[in-house]
C-alpha cells in the first residue's frame, strides 16, 4: 500500500454515510465514527461540511437528487405507457452499492421516523412518485388513485425484502404490474 493518501471528497463522506446508515443505523453519522471508517482525520470531514447536521442535509439532499433523476429518466426514456410502468421496476431495483444498495432507502425511512427533515424529504419523494404512477396509471384508464398506492406500497415494501433477504424483486414487481395491467383489459 502506498504511503501517499488520496485526499477525500464530499462525495466520498456522502458514500460513507449511506453505508453507515444502512449498516449502523443513524446514530453512526457522526464526525468521529466516519473518520474512523474512512482511516482519516475528522477535520477532512470538516473541510466538506459545516458540522453534522450540513453532512446529514447533504447526504438528503444527494439521496433526493439520485431519486428524483432516476424518476426523470424514467419518464425520458419514453415508451408506452405500460413499458414506462414496468420502468418502476427497474428504479426499484437498482441503487448503487456504494451508497449503500438495496438496504439505503429502508434504511432511510427508518431514520424518517426519528428526524424530521428526513421524513420531510421521504414525503416529498413519495409524492413524485405516486404522482407518476397515478399518471401513468391514468393513461392506461385505470383511474382508481388506490391503485398507484397498491403499486408503490409494494415498491416501498419489496425494497425492505430486498434488504433483509438479499434477493432481487424486479420478477415480483414485474407480475404485480401484469396484474394491474390484465384488468385494463377485464
Amino acid at each position: 500500500m502506498s504511503s501517499k493518501k488520496t485526499r477525500l471528497t464530499a462525495q466520498d463522506w456522502i458514500a460513507a454515510g449511506f453505508r453507515a446508515l444502512v449498516t449502523k443505523g443513524p446514530d453512526a453519522l457522526k464526525a468521529e465514527p466516519l473518520a474512523r471508517d474512512l482511516e482519516t482525520t475528522k477535520g477532512s470531514f470538516y473541510w466538506h461540511f459545516k458540522d453534522v447536521p450540513d453532512f446529514k442535509t447533504k447526504m438528503l439532499l444527494h439521496w433526493q437528487s439520485s431519486v428524483i433523476g432516476a424518476l426523470t429518466a424514467a419518464v425520458d426514456a419514453g415508451g408506452t405507457a405500460s413499458q414506462r410502468l414496468y420502468r418502476i421496476n427497474e428504479i426499484a431495483s437498482t441503487d448503487s452499492g456504494s451508497f449503500g444498495g438495496a438496504a439505503l432507502e429502508p434504511a432511510i425511512r427508518a431514520w424518517a421516523q426519528s428526524d424530521v427533515e428526513v421524513a420531510d424529504a421521504i414525503e416529498e419523494i413519495d409524492a413524485k412518485r405516486m404522482a407518476y404512477l397515478a399518471a401513468t396509471l391514468k393513461q392506461l384508464g385505470l383511474t382508481n388513485p388506490e391503485f398507484a398506492r397498491i403499486l408503490y406500497g409494494a415498491y416501498i415494501g419489496m425494497g425492505t425484502l430486498s434488504a433483509t433477504d438479499g434477493q432481487d424483486n424486479t420478477d415480483a414487481l414485474s407480475t404485480l404490474t401484469a396484474a394491474m395491467l390484465a384488468l385494463q383489459d377485464a
